[in-house]
């Protein structure tokens, strides 16, 4: 095994409104997939599907958004502080801003426009 984790789902209450949510904070589009036979809609966070590892937005029966629970952790990027100022103008709020992990870099938590409480980790 490479990877403990390979997949991971964060809940929507609004599909629409977690997507544009997303696509601004981190300043990229994410693809769309229905699964009518499941009822349920997707959003793909950007990911290298040759390492294995993505995830997304995920809208339909059983998804509950929640301050409680798994944190996953999103890339921030070269520097968290540049998704993380964009949190709170897309209908977020930040929690925990930019603390050093000292030599594993930083991270910073955030509520996002469902309820779900979401990190970001960067080296910088």
């Amino acid at each position: 095994m490479t990877n403990a984790i390979n997949w991971f789902e964060v809940p929507a209450k609004d599909f629409h409104r977690a997507k544009a949510f997303y696509e601004n904070v981190l300043d990229a589009s994410m693809d769309e997939m229905k699964m009518e036979n499941m009822g349920i809609t997707m959003a793909f966070f950007p990911a290298d599907w040759q390492k294995g590892i993505g995830g997304g937005i995920a809208f339909g029966p059983g998804y509950q958004p929640s301050e409680t629970g798994a944190l996953v952790y999103l890339n921030g990027g070269d520097d968290l502080n540049v998704p993380l100022s964009r949190v709170e103008a897309a209908g977020g709020k930040v929690i925990l801003p930019k603390t050093s992990l000292g030599e594993h870099g930083f991270m910073a938590q955030f509520i996002d426009s469902e309820g779900n409480r979401v990190a970001f980790h960067s080296r910088n």
